[in-house]
């Protein structure tokens, strides 16, 4: 089984390079339309290489601050930096063990996917070392037209969200619970022995929780998606709702 779905990820991979090189870089732009591409590249942002079945890098990125705390593949990691409420060092990460003093994204909502993209490859970020033309429209198409207002739904201090968890609790049942058990419980999407409770990832980290609601959980190019996104099946109000109720659920 192992060996089957790396032969097909492998194949995916070809076939993924082999679009590019047919279309070629200016045809690859019109493709970063609509929801798909948007929560594509916000799986990118979350974990780039997975998405893609990259190789994962070894070394800490060269622009990564020496006084941060974190080292190795996960700083180069875009919401290491900018955080899962997309503010960096205005939003959840200002302390703690992610603070790095970088600003956040926002101010790049709405903004041309080109200016993006040449951020994206500029001397500080370097991306386009690791990843073609095709990934970093993804990722300006998310940084331009995926970005929430998170402080609008979820307090900063208490981390609870501002949804209606009675009209959460009807989606959950919908399109959450077949994976994840009626009461968050029973999937694990990290492979090992430790239980992964939706409700202490929604409550310790929400942002992290709506980010994935609305994006899916990367891995999903390659080889289809362990955890589908919601982008264009719900609207964000029934996402803030989704949270809200899985904020309900048991924590241990």
């Amino acid at each position: 089984m192992v060996i089957c779905r790396s032969l097909l990820s492998r194949l995916a991979r070809f076939s993924f390079l082999l679009l590019l090189a047919m279309q070629g870089q200016a045809n690859a732009e019109i493709l970063v339309t609509g929801p798909e591409m948007i929560a594509e590249g916000g799986r990118l942002y979350d974990k780039w290489w997975e998405e893609y079945d990259l190789r994962k890098p070894t070394s800490t990125h060269p622009a990564y601050p020496l006084s941060g705390k974190q080292r190795g593949a996960t700083t180069w990691r875009c919401k290491e930096c900018h955080g899962w409420d997309y503010r960096g060092n205005a939003g959840a990460y200002a302390e703690g063990s992610h603070f790095t003093g970088i600003k956040g994204i926002t101010a790049f909502a709405g903004r041309p996917l080109e200016d993006i993209v040449s951020v994206l490859k500029d001397q500080r970020h370097g991306y386009d070392a690791v990843m073609l033309e095709y990934g970093l429209l993804r990722i300006a198409a998310f940084v331009s037209e995926g970005q929430v207002p998170m402080s609008n739904y979820i307090d900063e201090v208490s981390k609870r969200s501002n949804g209606q968890p009675a009209a959460g609790r009807r989606s959950y049942r919908q399109n959450c619970q077949d994976c994840h058990g009626r009461d968050g419980r029973k999937r694990n999407f990290n492979d090992d022995d430790k239980p992964v409770y939706i409700g202490t990832e929604a409550n310790g980290n929400p942002w992290e929780t709506l980010h994935k609601i609305r994006n899916g959980q990367p891995g999903a190019f390659v080889m289809g998606s362990p955890m589908p996104h919601m982008l264009g099946k719900l609207d964000l109000q029934e996402q803030i709702d989704l949270l809200s109720y899985m904020q309900t659920l048991p924590e241990k």
